[in-house]
């Protein structure tokens, strides 16, 4: 009898021990958090990210898709993470539940645009994770580091696609200085997020445990484990309490990013399209070279050199520093390797840096007597005004508002495309807080317009000089340097005002002769209003009406290195020159020589 009283009281206490202290696989599929903090990335605003060059030019927006958000029960998504084919355990809560509703309604744009993205790095992602032998799951892990944005940065310093900080990056062999951060570029942070992610899996044979630490650092989950109850708590879900509360939603935002990445469908996000694929390739370089000398050259977009290459930062290449490896469209590589040489020397002194400074030296260039033919140069240029007297005329730029009646189907997305400014500013201009517009609705736009030189006003050279100050400037002692290199004294006073007086005179008529031939000869340049269309670009429209890119560029007031146009924006086409004219310049520029 005492036997059996014995036994009851054993199986009684073992009872009470199972219930006191539920199993793990209670705890991962009941447990609850309402101070659970979201990732970072789950900051980044809605539509964000479609400013991307990527986003905007190889995919083609869902203009038709009025669907409402929809969100499932706690049943369907537990059946649906259960039959994603994944190594990484997938378990439902609560808080998984909770992340996946904000990704599907308040982030539901975010995700389209992820989407996007994900066609162009998802590849890369792949290919990495392969390489390591690693779960391709984790291929969704930069979906809440950095919402797929390269150039993200957090409150923490961490940057890139999947978030190093700047210590761990250069223990894991990333370069990352003012002109270069390797933590941004594609390829390398995604091979070294692999192996980093393969030593933390080696210390914890666990994925979930793997996770936390990329989030937090093995430091804080080793804590966590020892304050749990030591090594034989090594689950996420048992030391769940003990972790950083960003940590605790980490794993839960990883699987529901897994969910949302997979089921987009099944709650009426629809599935991007891509219009055409962007398959690239690289070359090495090795020597300092800028993008807008690659763009100008091989007339590609500079916003596209970026968005492949964003690990150089300003936009520079030190290739004399090492080699670096330079992503460019497939089509491209050959081309940059066969114009390598006039890339480097495409407006070199612009980019050119001092290696050598003298205390003292100045930079100021040297002026050499030319006899007046610098100044005759420099009239030529105003021959066209010569007629009205137009000297000096100041090209300006002025900001416009416009209002924009918003018709049936359009979005702000492509109202911004339209008037080529940003869908950000024109929310901030209206202050809209969501960013939906609806037929009728009236935006204010603010666009800078070039004023024509027609239109400005004109500073003639008598007004110049009545507001002159009336002292003149003091003489110089230094010597005048002259063609050749001798120099002289500076003569009497007497002597240089009477040279001063004979040469102004002389000049003058020069000059005046020479705007008279030109008068003569050439009128004022004609321009034609063209609309720009799709598969426009400068280079084929200045075939296509007989002028030069330089040419459109100057009669629309841009600088050589703006090399973009966009869908939709006017464009000022010069008139084709006659063959006439083209001689006329060559015997000029022959005789300047």
């Amino acid at each position: 009898m005492k036997k059996t009283i014995t036994t009851l009281l054993l199986g009684c206490s073992v009872a009470f021990s199972s219930w006191g202290a539920p199993s793990i696989l209670d705890i991962k599929h009941s447990i609850t958090d309402d101070n659970v903090i979201a990732p970072e990335s789950f900051e980044t605003k809605t539509r964000e990210l479609e400013e991307n060059f990527y986003i905007l030019n190889y995919i083609a927006p869902d203009t038709e898709s009025k669907a409402a958000a929809t969100t499932g029960t706690a049943t369907e998504y537990e059946q649906r993470l259960a039959k994603l084919p994944t190594v990484i355990e997938m378990p439902y809560n609560s808080i998984v539940g909770k992340f996946i509703d904000m990704y599907l309604v308040k982030k539901r744009g975010l995700v389209a645009d992820m989407l996007a993205l994900h066609n162009y790095y998802g590849n890369i992602f792949l290919e990495e994770l392969l390489k390591e032998g690693m779960p391709t799951e984790l291929q969704y892990l930069p979906v809440i580091e950095s919402a797929l944005n390269p150039n993200a940065i957090s409150r923490a310093g961490a940057a890139g696609l999947w978030q190093f900080m700047p210590a761990t990056a250069k223990g894991l062999g990333m370069e990352v200085n003012s002109l270069v951060d390797e933590r941004r570029d594609p390829v390398m942070s995604s091979r070294n997020a692999a192996k980093y992610l393969k030593q933390l899996y080696e210390i914890y044979h666990d994925w979930s445990l793997a996770i936390a630490a990329y989030n937090c650092g093995p430091g804080n989950v080793n804590k966590a484990i020892r304050r749990a109850g030591g090594t034989d708590k090594m689950d996420f879900w048992e030391i769940y309490d003990y972790l950083p509360s960003e940590t605790r939603g980490y794993v839960p935002a990883f699987i529901a990013a897994n969910y949302v990445m997979n089921y987009y469908r099944n709650h009426g996000i629809r599935p991007t399209v891509v219009k055409r694929q962007l398959i690239t390739d690289t070359i090495v370089v090795n020597k300092y070279v800028h993008f807008n000398q690659i763009a100008a050259i091989l007339n590609i977009p500079v916003e596209e050199i970026k968005m492949l290459n964003p690990q150089f930062l300003g936009d520079i290449i030190p290739g004399d520093y090492r080699p670096y490896t330079l992503t460019l469209p497939k089509q491209q590589c050959l081309s940059y390797v066969m114009s390598e040489p006039a890339i480097i020397e495409y407006d070199a002194p612009l980019y050119a840096r001092r290696t050598r400074v003298e205390p003292g030296e100045s930079s100021a260039p040297v002026i050499v007597s030319d006899n007046g033919d610098a100044n005759l140069a420099l009239m030529q240029q105003q021959s066209t005004n010569a007629g009205d007297n137009k000297e000096v005329a100041l090209l300006t730029e002025q900001m416009v508002r416009k209002t924009h009646v918003v018709t049936r189907g359009e979005n702000i997305r492509d109202i911004a495309r339209q008037y080529g400014v940003s869908a950000t500013d024109i929310k901030r201009w209206n202050h809209l807080r969501r960013g939906k517009v609806k037929e009728g609705d009236e935006l204010v736009i603010e666009i800078h317009e070039r004023v024509a030189p027609d239109e400005v006003a004109v500073v003639k050279r008598e007004e110049i000089a009545a507001t002159a100050p009336a002292s003149a400037p003091a003489e110089k002692k230094n010597p005048v340097t002259v063609t050749g290199g001798a120099t002289r004294k500076p003569a009497s006073a007497s002597t240089n005002a009477d040279a001063s007086q004979h040469s102004k005179q002389t000049r003058k008529e020069r000059v005046q002769a020479q705007q008279n031939s030109n008068t003569k000869k050439t009128s004022t340049p004609q321009t034609t209003s063209y609309k720009v269309k799709s598969g426009d670009s400068l280079d084929r429209l200045a075939k296509k009406f007989g002028t030069t890119v330089s040419d459109i560029q100057a009669a629309n007031g841009m600088k050589k290195s703006d090399t973009r146009i966009n869908i939709g924006q006017t464009l000022k086409i010069p008139a084709k020159k006659s063959s006439g004219a083209k001689s006329s310049t060559k015997k000029k520029s022959r005789r300047r020589r």
